[in-house]
């Protein structure tokens, strides 16, 4: 490995990769360096949770993003970065290594939000591929698994898991599953469909604590009720982790503030991914913790830091997939804000969630190629536009 580089990576997720690839198609003779935390070379990281469970031809070796094939990257694995001087414009690894940077890219991705569990490799907290090769040798074979957390990646774990001889109960704070995020109606729908493929469903419940011993793992609920299981994942969303670039003096409010170029406040370090916080160019300010984000704000990163006069404007869209429900969303999806539901029939559904300034999130329930019809809706529409229904 070099001593400086021209372009040095810091997270070996899925920005990561776009970002090298971007950086190395724009300009191929410069030199790029990727430090990644992980064990494993960059992955696509969805398919941890859908398609390696339901898809027998898709595999781990399918999974592998190319990232230094495709890039020419070097590539540092099991490391972290402790430090950077940008007066010196240098990073230090946890290993003591410094190493120059032309121009330095934070995707430092987010951390799992984590319970009063004990710390047992039986309990885990879905994030990586060690995560799901540890969680395939504890399922299976009729073995109960304890999922916690009823969005995205607490849906999508029980219903991988349910599709793989496992007994799963999901435990989850809402009545129904769903209600916070989606209209009553397509809540019921997706309640009803983990219960028909024998979910078992802890509705309005939280898991207050936990403890391990060799028959299993025993939780402890807010209603003082146990659960039982032989293993427990954990699925309740992340934490910025905004902690190195705090330290190194750049400005973070719930992620890494950057602007439309994606640079922080040092014209020569950027960030992208879970952790930035970016001027969307139809939402606002936000932060995504998408794939197409991920993806998107890599690539467009990488372009600039080569050398592009371009900014970012793609309005992302996230989605999930849950035994033969499909839906995806532009946008904020919380049932707090006045929802008007589109019932197409056939179990499809557009959803518009209205607030202050017009619509400011819409859901596709199993209605495929319509996410540029989304963004319009969300970009055109105002509070006066009440006839929503058949806008999609």
């Amino acid at each position: 490995m070099s001593t400086s580089y021209d372009h040095v990576i810091v997270g070996g997720g899925m920005t990561g990769d776009a970002a090298a690839k971007a950086i190395h198609e724009t300009t191929p003779d410069a030199t790029i360096l990727i430090i990644s935390a992980d064990v494993d070379a960059p992955y696509t990281r969805p398919a941890l949770s859908k398609k390696l469970w339901i898809d027998p031809d898709y595999t781990e070796s399918d999974n592998d993003l190319g990232t230094v094939a495709e890039s020419g990257a070097d590539l540092r694995l099991r490391t972290l970065v402790e430090s950077i001087d940008r007066d010196a414009r240098t990073v230090t690894t946890s290993d003591g290594v410094t190493v120059g940077y032309g121009r330095l890219l934070l995707a430092t991705g987010g951390s799992p939000t984590a319970l009063d569990l004990p710390d047992d490799d039986r309990v885990l907290y879905f994030r990586t591929a060690a995560d799901y090769r540890r969680l395939r040798e504890l399922a299976g074979s009729g073995r109960h698994v304890a999922v916690v957390g009823g969005s995205y990646i607490g849906t999508e774990i029980a219903a991988a898991l349910a599709q793989n001889d496992t007994r799963v109960t999901l435990v989850f704070p809402d009545d129904v599953l769903g209600a916070s995020l989606l209209p009553a109606p397509i809540a019921s729908v997706l309640d009803r469909t983990f219960e028909e493929a024998r979910v078992e469903l802890a509705r309005g419940r939280r898991v207050e604590s936990g403890t391990a011993d060799d028959s299993g793992l025993h939780l402890v609920l807010d209603d003082g009720s146990a659960l039982d299981a032989d293993a427990v994942v954990v699925g309740l969303g992340i934490s910025p982790d905004d902690g190195l670039a705090s330290d190194a003096g750049l400005d973070v409010d719930d992620g890494i503030v950057v602007d439309e170029t994606l640079r922080t406040s040092d014209p020569l370090v950027f960030a992208a991914g879970d952790v930035a916080s970016y001027p969307d160019a139809i939402l606002g300010r936000r932060r995504v913790e998408h794939v197409d984000n991920a993806k998107s704000q890599g690539a467009t990163v990488g372009r600039i830091m080569a050398g592009s006069d371009e900014v970012y404007d793609h309005t992302p869209y996230y989605y999930s997939k849950v035994f033969d429900i499909l839906y995806e969303a532009v946008g904020t999806l919380d049932t707090s804000l006045e929802t008007v539901l589109d019932d197409k029939g056939e179990g499809r559904a557009v959803a518009y969630y209205l607030g202050d300034e017009g619509v400011e999130g819409v859901l596709l329930w199993n209605v495929e190629g319509a996410r540029d019809a989304a963004r319009e809706v969300v970009r055109d529409c105002t509070p006066g536009d009440i006839e929503l229904a058949g806008r999609i």
